[in-house]
């Protein structure tokens, strides 16, 4: 069985934007990726007013062209709290997908939507079959990683793991554009940078520097991990 790999963020871009250079490498490594959106119904956010089915929709299949499954809960923006329901909506999902790895958004965040998805997504990775009512056949993820989601949004966020992602650079930014693109309701056009393109390349630039390559992606683990620094 392929190693599965889950992101989870609380909007359709989120882990788009904080790890896509990370699950792109996963997915040429031969692993079952998922993306977990915690946000489904973008009926109450005005740029994509009467357009929220095609921008879940189309951010689904643009994913998969990617090798990506990307999945959507039914949370509204800014109408979801960290309660049992919430809790135990996460950790049905989480309980079906059974990650090895996880990666969710960093706590402390500008953004409410990712600090309500950050705690939510903390206790159904560790505690999936306490939340649920029903059996399930859960085991918690290997391990677990918080992502940075950019300097708008978080907040004091020191990584100690860092992921080249050199090699997948080109097309984590095709992705992120492409996606821009689709949300915006424009024609993509890869010569031209979108807002949301530009700060990651400067982010993952810095982050490439920290540890001595092109570009990085940084991490911070939940637990302390050991490392195999000899291989």
């Amino acid at each position: 069985m392929a190693k599965t790999i889950l992101g989870i963020g609380a909007h359709y871009d989120d882990c788009v934007f904080g790890i896509p250079g990370i699950l792109l490498k996963s997915v040429r490594k031969n692993y079952r990726v998922v993306v977990l959106n915690l946000i489904g119904d973008y009926r109450n956010w005005p740029p994509v007013k009467g357009r929220d089915r095609e921008l879940v929709d189309g951010s689904i299949r643009l994913s998969a062209s990617f090798g990506i499954e990307m999945e959507f809960l039914d949370f509204a923006g800014s109408r979801f709290e960290d309660n049992l329901a919430a809790k135990q909506a996460v950790a049905r999902k989480v309980a079906q997908i059974q990650p090895e790895v996880a990666f969710m958004l960093w706590p402390h965040d500008r953004h409410s939507d990712h600090e309500v998805a950050s705690r939510l997504s903390t206790v159904a990775l560790k505690h999936a079959d306490r939340l649920l009512d029903e059996p399930v056949a859960f085991r918690p993820a290997r391990r677990n990683y918080w992502y940075d989601n950019g300097p708008g949004h978080t907040i004091g966020f020191e990584p100690n793991t860092f992921v080249d992602v050199t090699d997948e650079w080109p097309q984590a930014m095709d992705w992120l554009g492409k996606l821009m693109a689709l949300m915006r309701n424009v024609n993509y056009d890869m010569h031209k940078l979108d807002g949301a393109q530009r700060t990651k390349e400067v982010l993952a630039a810095y982050r490439g520097t920290t540890c001595g390559v092109r570009y990085a992606e940084a991490l911070r683990s939940v637990n302390e991990y050991p490392q195999e620094i000899l291989s």
